[in-house]
């Protein structure tokens, strides 16, 4: 095995690249906006981290919260792409695709909590985001 269980995830080469993507958009920001490249860096660094802990863990109830944590980042990233778009802060084709990454990744993870959990688990509000298909 030359790999870990959480580099065979597509969830997480996705927020890999959305990591890739949100250093870039942090590092364009002029001068005087360095709370908002720290924060993205923060939010989008804890995404892949949150994921990889995850995926090494064995019990599902510490695995689904994990993935929760990683999900909780990954809209957080979406908000404050948001305020960069409403301080006109940031490229919109990177605006564009690091939503469309950030899409993919919430509902990825919303997936996989859903699968873990089980359908019985009581998280109908998990449910009801989890629509549509999904490769995980």
């Amino acid at each position: 095995m030359d790999q870990f269980e959480h580099e065979r995830l597509d969830v997480y080469r996705t927020s890999i690249e959305f990591l890739a993507l949100s250093d870039q958009m942090a590092s364009a920001l002029p001068r005087g906006r360095a709370y908002l490249a720290d924060q993205l860096r923060r939010a989008a660094s804890s995404i892949p981290l949150n994921i990889a802990e995850g995926a090494g863990e064995f019990a599902a109830a510490d695995k689904a919260r994990f993935y929760r944590f990683a999900r909780r980042s990954a809209t957080e990233s979406a908000a404050i792409i948001d305020a960069l778009a409403a301080l006109e802060l940031t490229d919109e084709s990177l605006r564009t695709r690091g939503r469309g990454l950030l899409l993919r990744i919430v509902a990825m993870l919303t997936a996989m909590v859903l699968k873990i959990s089980g359908s019985g688990s009581g998280s109908g509000h998990l449910r009801a985001l989890g629509s549509g298909s999904v490769h995980l």
